[in-house]
């Protein structure tokens, strides 16, 4: 239980979970993570931006007892999602007369999850804005990063941009900002990967409507702030871009060894060709990382035995979490083996339907793979290098042997 000054006023009263290693009973979390609520006083009047997690409501109340918080005029709710909102059945209890600020979607959630009594709430929209006295509140609505109901709300004083699940990072650390944004590029990529990714258009037009403020601190819902901001943005526009990079992943899995011989052989391929190659054992894989793999991979190739009639469960399962979260791969293609039959290259052609990838012909033969089938390996390397040098991701230089 701590409280942060990030300024005259103005502190960080959230909650850090060491301990969580599980998100939506989906996404590990390998760090644990953190709930950023913040509390702001002007001369007339104060608010909360956000609070946290219903598990750590004891630490909230603690850290605003702490700050000798005795009245509160606005709870702010930029997401309704109980990471964010959970403990704002209790903050209304505590601060009965605060006015509860939310969009008009988030105000629908908050009181069909939360039971908060529609009067309480404040509806506000785009630009509108809020006065403490000598604070201003501006709110943006940044609708699909990643609920349709968030909001973003911006201190005009003080130049902090509270940024919801935006440029958050799944990761617990005492360090409150980062100054140094290559300390955190792992996990926000992968917090990228896993939660933004999906919203790549939609983000791309919340930065447009960002991008003329003078913002010199970025406040998120999850892990540390960024102050300055600029390294953080840049790598968000790179990551939202169309830009990919002279890469190859291969989430795969195998039964007996033959789909595993030809994954190797094809990243041998592809090596002795110039392409970078993540091989990613999805027996041994946390979803987190191949999921960060495939922020900017040009290629993605699925590997996978025939189980019965279709692909082995794990690939299904990593397939249709490609497919969710909708990299930006121009191509891609699935490799393996089957026994005596199946649709199994229908299937996970089925399952990648969301994506504008180009599909390149797979190569799946029956039983273990044969000579004919690493000459067949070959040639798709060959084809999936010539589409890169297409690309202008890879250079005209020859193989590294003859």
């Amino acid at each position: 239980m701590t409280v942060r000054e990030l300024g005259h006023d103005i502190y960080w009263i959230g909650a850090i979970d060491w301990n969580r290693r599980l998100f939506d009973s989906l996404i590990p979390l390998p760090e644990g993570t953190s709930y950023n609520a913040y509390f702001v006083k002007g001369s007339e009047k104060s608010a909360l931006i956000d609070t946290v997690d219903p598990s750590k409501e004891f630490e909230f109340v603690c850290n605003l007892i702490k700050l000798g918080v005795e009245k509160v005029d606005y709870i702010i709710i930029n997401h309704a999602e109980q990471d964010h909102s959970g403990s704002l059945p209790m903050a209304s209890e505590l601060f009965p007369e605060a006015r509860i600020v939310v969009s008009e979607k988030c105000k629908d959630l908050v009181v069909s999850l939360l039971e908060i009594a529609p009067e309480r709430c404040l509806v506000v929209k785009d630009h509108d804005t809020i006065s403490l006295g000598d604070r201003t509140l501006e709110f943006f609505m940044a609708p699909w990063v990643h609920w349709p109901e968030t909001m973003l709300t911006y201190l005009r004083e003080d130049k902090i941009l509270f940024s919801c699940d935006l440029f958050g990072s799944h990761i617990a650390t005492s360090t409150l900002v980062v100054h140094d944004v290559a300390e955190m590029y792992h996990p926000a990529k992968r917090y990228y990967a896993e939660i933004m990714m999906p919203f790549r258009m939609q983000i791309r037009d919340h930065m447009k409507k960002i991008a003329d403020l003078k913002i010199e601190m970025i406040a998120p819902s999850h892990g540390p702030l960024y102050q300055p901001p600029d390294p953080i943005l840049a790598l968000y526009r790179d990551w939202i871009s169309d830009t990919v990079k002279n890469e190859v992943v291969i989430p795969y899995a195998s039964m007996h060894g033959s789909t595993e011989k030809m994954v190797l052989h094809l990243a041998g391929a592809l090596i002795d060709r110039g392409i970078a190659v993540k091989p990613f054992d999805l027996t041994k894989t946390d979803l987190g990382e191949l999921a960060a793999a495939l922020v900017d991979s040009a290629t993605i190739v699925i590997g996978t035995p025939t189980l019965l009639f279709g692909p082995h469960p794990l690939v299904a399962n990593a397939a249709f979490i490609t497919n969710l979260i909708r990299p930006k791969a121009k191509y891609a293609t699935v490799i393996g083996s089957y026994g005596w039959g199946g649709k199994t290259v229908e299937a996970v052609k089925g399952m990648l339907n969301h994506l504008s990838a180009e599909i390149i012909d797979p190569v799946y033969v029956k039983g273990a793979p044969d000579s004919a089938c690493l000459r067949e390996l070959e040639a798709l390397a060959e084809r999936i290098a010539a589409k890169h040098r297409e690309a202008g991701l890879l250079n005209d230089s020859p193989p590294l042997l003859p």
